[in-house]
């Protein structure tokens, strides 16, 4: 049976703040170490002004105070933006404070040019030894050490959806996430057996360990997950356009306004995306989608519309799978 975990974007509600998309994150953490799950990651996004997850070591600082036990992450710390010695300091500190309870999910996706700039100045340092600089840091292997200096270290993860990353992780003996919810194309599961079959054991794993991460929208029934799906198309096709507005769509909002014909067909194209149902139909879906992946474990990203509906979700989930409560 494969573990399952939360990547919460930190969504900003229509007629809500940062500040109250952000303690809604922390509670949301909180309901997932209660309910049994795994892992609670946050993601970095920039200049998505409807999300307030930016700063990921930030807030898992914050969420692993608010917690106890459950593994805390990055999903992830986008290492092109910045220094990887920097970032291994950071991680560190997460570590010394909090240890054996720390996930550093790294990738590289870029994100607008200006803030590209912004963050890393124009460095010119590959993403490869970025990588390598990075476990140097974490494993005091190399010259230069990265303090506080613990005695475990944070797990170290590689985030992707091909067969480039899926290589590189392989290469660097690293864990693997795979996102599928952002190519759930069928090559996926040749990526992540690429990965199994060529992986190479470092310091930090010995074994090939592979997350799948899975959009997911619970609720109490199928339609009452489909009229809150819709707000989620709402978003997705906000986030894709030029001007998207500083906030996540409501279900009210979204069952308003309606889509255009274009707007329906990459409406349906996204629906690709999204597992999409009560819980049951769901928790049977990602169980066949984690046995076809060979997955050690499931993330579920419930970037859906209102606070209550995110919590509902992942305790019906939870209750589906029969998880332990703490």
């Amino acid at each position: 049976m494969f573990a399952l975990n939360i990547l919460d974007y930190s969504p900003i509600d229509e007629g809500s703040t940062a500040r109250e998309a952000l303690l809604q994150t922390t509670e949301l953490a909180k309901l997932a170490e209660s309910a049994g799950y795994k892992r609670f990651w946050v993601a970095e996004h920039h200049k998505v002004m409807s999300v307030a997850g930016s700063t990921p070591e930030m807030l898992m600082m914050h969420l692993a105070t608010s917690t106890s036990s459950i593994r805390i992450g990055s999903g992830g710390v986008m290492l092109p933006h910045y220094s990887a010695y920097k970032v291994a300091e950071n991680f560190r500190m997460l570590e010394a404070l909090h240890p054996d309870r720390i996930d550093l999910g790294i990738g590289r996706s870029r994100s607008y040019l200006k803030v590209n700039q912004a963050l890393n100045g124009n460095k010119q340092i590959s993403y490869d030894q970025q990588i390598d600089d990075l476990q140097q840091y974490l494993t005091d292997s190399g010259e230069l050490v990265a303090t506080p200096v613990t005695e475990t270290s944070p797990e170290l993860w590689l985030l992707g959806t091909g067969g480039g990353s899926a290589e590189l992780a392989a290469a660097k003996g690293t864990a693997y996430a795979y996102a599928h919810f952002a190519r759930p194309a069928a090559s996926g599961v040749e990526v992540v057996k690429t990965y199994r079959n060529s992986f190479r054991p470092s310091k930090l794993l010995n074994e090939p360990k592979v997350i799948l991460a899975v959009f997911a929208v619970v609720a109490e029934t199928a339609e009452e997950a489909e009229e809150i799906a819709k707000a989620f198309d709402l978003w997705l096709l906000f986030v894709e356009s030029d001007m998207p507005p500083p906030y996540y769509p409501s279900i009210e909002t979204a069952k308003a306004r309606g889509f255009s014909a274009r707007e329906q067909e990459k409406v349906d194209k996204n629906r690709q995306r999204m597992i999409i149902g009560d819980a049951e139909t769901v928790k049977a879906e990602i169980e066949r989608i984690a046995e076809r992946f060979k997955a050690d474990e499931v993330t579920i990203i419930p970037n859906i519309s209102g606070a209550e509906n995110r919590m509902n979700g992942i305790r019906l989930l939870a209750e589906a799978f029969g998880l332990s409560k703490s």
